[in-house]
């Protein structure tokens, strides 16, 4: 069960690089279509963080209901 509360936060570190990926593209000039792609698995990772989170949560409290 300890996996299951590390996990959500290697979605966050994962978007983070991609946040730092998209930012250096827009940086050094790349056109729109090179860096929206990795706003949008940032987008992604961000939204699997909150929701692994939640489901968790809810097992957790499921099992501890037996």
């Amino acid at each position: 069960m300890k996996a299951l509360q590390i996990i959500p936060f290697l979605y966050l570190f994962v978007a983070i690089l991609f946040i730092y990926d998209a930012a250096t593209k827009i940086l050094a000039g790349e056109p729109f279509s090179n860096y929206w792609t990795s706003f949008l698995v940032a987008g992604l990772a961000i939204f699997m963080f909150f929701f692994r989170r939640k489901y968790s949560k809810r097992m957790v409290d499921h099992y501890n209901k037996k």
